[in-house]
């Protein structure tokens, strides 16, 4: 069974930063697109951030320069690094995995960007 874990979020200051870890287990992780994803109160699901298998990441424009995915397959982990974080950025942030049709989420945690 896939399982997608994610960990480090929190209460975070406006102008905070935040590392977001998410571990898979029970499947070969590096042949994963890995994704964050957020959903914030009363809105939809959105992207945040992608890394593909071949390690090439990328962040929507909304989060771009704020925002950093990188994967350690070593350790089955991807992460997002998350700067200068807004009240805006307050969401659940969710990891995704997708091989071809094979698709996991993990069952998100909370980031709080407040004073």
């Amino acid at each position: 069974q896939v399982q997608l874990v994610e960990s480090g979020g929190g209460l975070v200051q406006p102008g905070g930063s935040l590392r977001l870890s998410c571990v898979a287990s029970g499947t070969v992780f590096s042949i994963y697109d890995m994704g964050w994803y957020r959903q914030a109160p009363g809105k939809q699901r959105e992207l945040v951030g992608t890394i593909t298998r071949a390690n090439v990441a990328t962040c929507v424009d909304s989060v771009k320069g704020r925002c950093t995915v990188t994967r350690d397959n070593a350790k089955s982990t991807v992460y997002l690094q998350m700067d200068s974080l807004k009240p805006e950025d307050t969401a659940v942030y969710y990891c995704h995995s997708k091989y071809f049709r094979l698709e996991y989420w993990g069952q998100g945690t909370q980031v709080t960007v407040s004073s």
